[in-house]
């Protein structure tokens, strides 16, 4: 069973689709109980940074996600979900990330020619190997649609990468704890098979 974590902030039914479409079963709920039962549990997220967190923790669901991350159990963070999972986020000042993961959020960059938010498909770079990209060829495309990224303390935990006028780190792995800033669930067979992975580790 895959728990989906409900915070009102979240592009729940695409995800829910996609682990359905691959014969998973999962549930989209808030209850303690049932992601802590859950053999791996999803975040997903769109939306301010701030929000989120306030969210989460209005739900008290920010202990419940410390408690199976400490557990080890496989936990995948998507787009506003990666970003949950580190220090903070330079979108609301003041305000904690989960800090499960060290590194910090930050605006894209403005450049001549690149629009904000990034919206649409990039190739992904693969610096370390990753359990989520198994099975996939060089430079697979994802679909991204945010305004911050990531800048990992750790590289080595960064698995795939991608460039927006600056180099966005756009997936990372530690133990159990796995990362996407783009949306598996929206980047047709790549993300399939990113999910697929992700549900038979």
């Amino acid at each position: 069973m895959i728990a989906i974590i409900d915070y009102d902030a979240g592009n729940l039914k695409s995800v829910e689709k996609a682990f359905l479409a691959l014969g998973e079963e999962c549930v989209v709920t808030r209850d303690h109980d049932s992601i802590r039962r859950a053999d791996r549990v999803v975040l997903p997220g769109v939306g301010s940074f701030g929000t989120a967190m306030q969210q989460l923790k209005k739900y008290e669901l920010d202990q419940v996600i410390r408690e199976v991350v400490q557990e080890d159990k496989p936990f995948l963070g998507i787009c506003l979900g990666l970003q949950l999972l580190f220090e903070g986020s330079e979108e609301s000042d003041g305000v904690e990330g989960l800090h499960l993961l060290d590194g910090e959020i930050v605006k894209i960059p403005e450049a001549p020619g690149l629009k904000i938010p990034h919206i649409g498909w990039n190739s992904l770079d693969f610096p370390h190997e990753g359990r989520l990209f198994a099975g996939l060829k060089e430079q697979p495309y994802g679909y991204f649609v945010h305004s911050y990224y990531l800048k990992a303390k750790d590289p080595s935990i960064v698995k795939a990468t991608t460039e927006y006028g600056v180099t966005i780190h756009a997936s990372v792995e530690k133990g159990n704890l796995f990362a996407c800033q783009f949306h598996p669930e929206k980047s047709s067979t790549v993300g399939l098979q990113i999910l697929k992975n992700f549900a038979e580790i």
